[in-house]
């Protein structure tokens, strides 16, 4: 009984064939020379960069609008929180992830110079003289 058993399941196992799913089907590929390729890729690119700009221009303007209908005391109380806001993140560190992927080396550096004052605009110079 076993015998019979492990004997059509042997059998089975030897007489399938391989399908494949995906043999022969799907639509027919096209020959498209790389120089048309070429052509529509950069098209693509073109196209992208417009939409890209209109869209910015149009940021823009909303932006621009937003402002202009603000009172002046409004657009000076605006301009001294983004001062404010500016400089209270400047010395925070980067993101962990931008710091982790980051080249470091000798001659790589991601960090700017500081701008240096000279002696007479340091007001605290003027303190100890």
């Amino acid at each position: 009984m076993i015998f019979r058993l492990v004997f059509c399941v042997l059998f089975f196992a030897f007489l399938q064939t391989n399908i494949h799913a995906q043999e022969g089907g799907g639509p027919p590929k096209k020959d498209q020379s790389i120089k048309s390729k070429r052509k529509l890729r950069k098209a693509d690119r073109k196209k992208w960069k417009e939409d890209r700009a209109a869209e910015r221009a149009e940021k823009k303007k909303i932006k621009a609008h937003h402002k202009r209908i603000q009172t002046k005391e409004v657009r000076k109380r605006m301009k001294r929180s983004k001062v404010k806001a500016q400089r209270n993140h400047d010395h925070q560190r980067a993101p962990f992830f931008e710091r982790m992927f980051t080249k470091k080396g000798k001659h790589k550096s991601t960090k700017q110079p500081k701008e240096r004052k000279s002696k007479s605009q340091n007001w605290f110079y003027h303190l100890l003289l």
